[in-house]
């Protein structure tokens, strides 16, 4: 492996004795591929605790030297063209999270069964038969994900008591033909997704799985086709249920004598009508709730709509905003609030490209005072009263964060920075910065720092407004609204499906009660939002006709 040349971001980890490393793209492939692999410099260093090498298709092997990263916690290759991992990975004893997505391998070698402290393993896409035996080792395991592959089956000791830990398994797009009955002895497992693979049957002990809550079995041709239609259109609890039935049917059918035979079978025949009924009953409603519905309300129906005045400056700094209202969102059922911010930090994330693309921002609408004005201040003028701290200006606001990263980082020993400080750098050589302003002066939004604590969602919140502004193009906006919309559908028909999770926030005493079934409907109505210029001039209606348009499953939108 000879180094045709230094690599500045290692000179730089090496002399700044940094912890995390990030290689990508087109600038780092052409380097490995002059050089015909990895510059041996990078397994020279040994402070290393995360290290990523991805989106490299000239990277096909990793060197045994690996094995020198003794302290690494993270190791993420994924978007390569791995054929080949070494062995030598058993030495990373520390290694918590391993992501080999999106490679060429064909086997993942035996040792990956030493790491110990191993709670993520991400092996998708990639040519894998088998699995290595011996997981159960690594008894921190909590995710495990080998989708996209041509996985014939589990290893036995996958379903092992020792891995107490294991809370998600998808295994998704293999073919996989038998799910051992053993699966009931993963006590942790919450989320199991073997869609689309070669199975027959769903043994009755996946019923005993005492957390699961999310199982995805579509695409697979089961021979008792009553459950094969549940499984492509049902939630869990009743898939649950009906294998709960299958498994004490054929306890039934095991025990009692020769003389209680015919009433056994009679009794069974009575069974299996009232299950029948009780199953088809359940599939209408199933069949409703799996619609997801979306109705929108036209602006000249709401004369009472928000509108938002767009002034001419924020052309230089932020040009682009769309805005819409949403009801019946339930926010009040379970963890459904915690679900639903959760769900737009990963949009922030993935979609957003952490915040570069595009912001989103979420508003109580009973706490705004409209006509809104998207309009942009000087940092010394622009106060907010930032999500869970004090009133302070953006001045004060972006220099009390880089003061916490700088802290942050000397604590942690890190390199990289989290939370809101990440998003610093957007802002940086700008004299104004943007911001949506309600109509009593009350800066509600900063983009792409923070919104307000004043109009801040809750459990108790009946209708949002919400907001995505963007410096790339008005169509960013509207696509980023569309998946957001999109995925507040999906989870508000997943809080429709589980009533069970209906339960009082804690902010009251009240003994938790069940959801009223006029509750059950998962449809949102979404209210037309219009932006204007500062002459009243029409620029932006969301949504329209256009709008969520695109084939999204199963999203019907009524306008």
């Amino acid at each position: 492996m000879g180094d045709m040349d230094k690599w500045p971001e290692i000179e730089k980890a090496a002399t700044e004795k940094r912890r995390e490393l990030v290689l990508q793209g087109t600038v780092v492939d052409k380097r490995i591929s002059s050089n015909g692999g990895l510059t041996s410099a990078i397994y020279a260093l040994q402070l290393l605790n995360y290290l990523e090498v991805s989106q490299c298709p000239s990277l096909t092997a990793i060197h045994e030297d690996i094995q020198n990263l003794t302290n690494l916690q993270s190791l993420i290759l994924c978007r390569n063209k791995l054929t080949f991992f070494p062995n030598t990975i058993g030495s990373l004893k520390s290694l918590k999270v391993l992501d080999l997505s999106v490679n060429n391998l064909k086997a993942l070698p035996e040792e990956i069964t030493q790491l110990r402290e191993l709670n993520s393993l991400n092996v998708s896409c990639n040519s894998l038969e088998v699995l290595p035996d011996g997981l159960s080792q690594c008894t921190k395991l909590c995710t495990i994900n080998v989708s996209k592959n041509r996985i014939t089956g589990f290893p036995p000791d996958l379903y092992s008591e020792r891995l107490d830990l294991l809370s998600t398994v998808v295994a998704s797009d293999n073919l996989i033909e038998e799910l051992s009955g053993e699966i009931c002895k993963l006590s942790a497992l919450k989320v199991l997704d073997i869609s689309n693979n070669k199975l027959s049957e769903i043994p009755s002990d996946l019923s005993y799985c005492p957390k699961l809550k999310e199982i995805n079995f579509k695409g697979n041709k089961l021979t008792d086709k009553r459950l094969e239609k549940m499984v492509n259109g049902c939630q869990t609890k009743s898939i649950l249920d009906y294998l709960r039935g299958k498994g004490r049917g054929r306890q039934g059918e095991d025990g009692g004598d020769a003389d209680g035979g015919r009433n056994a079978e009679k009794k069974k025949r009575q069974q299996q009508r009232k299950k029948k009924d009780k199953v088809a009953e359940e599939q209408e409603d199933v069949e409703e709730l799996n619609k997801m519905v979306v109705r929108v309300l036209h602006i000249s129906d709401a004369p009472t709509a928000l509108t938002v005045k767009v002034s001419a400056e924020v052309k230089d700094v932020r040009p682009y905003l769309v805005c819409c209202m949403v009801k019946g969102m339930n926010l009040k059922s379970g963890n459904a609030l915690k679900r639903f911010l959760m769900a737009q930090t990963k949009l922030h994330d993935d979609l957003c490209g952490k915040r570069t693309i595009a912001t989103i921002a979420t508003h109580d609408v009973q706490l705004l005072k409209g006509p809104l004005v998207y309009d942009v201040k000087p940092p010394t003028q622009l106060k907010i009263v930032p999500l869970g701290r004090r009133e302070m200006t953006a001045v004060e606001l972006i220099r009390l964060l880089h003061l916490e990263a700088d802290e942050l980082r000397k604590q942690k020993k890190r390199q990289n920075v989290t939370g809101l400080h990440k998003y610093l750098q957007l802002l940086q050589g700008k004299s104004l910065y943007p911001c949506l302003v309600d109509a009593e002066g009350h800066v509600i939004s900063f983009p792409p720092i923070t919104n307000s604590e004043k109009t801040k969602i809750k459990k108790t919140t009946t209708e949002l407004f919400l907001e995505v502004t963007s410096a790339t193009s008005l169509q960013t906006c509207k696509d980023i609204m569309d998946a957001l919309i999109v995925k507040m559908a999906e989870l508000n028909k997943f809080t429709a499906e589980h009533q069970e999770e209906a339960v009082s926030d804690g902010e009251d005493d009240g003994a938790p009660e069940p959801a009223p079934s006029s509750e059950i409907s998962s449809q949102l109505i979404i209210q037309q939002v219009r932006t204007t210029d500062q002459d009243g001039n029409l620029k932006v209606v969301y949504p329209s006709k256009t709008d969520l348009s695109k084939e999204i499953g199963n999203l019907t939108v009524i306008w």
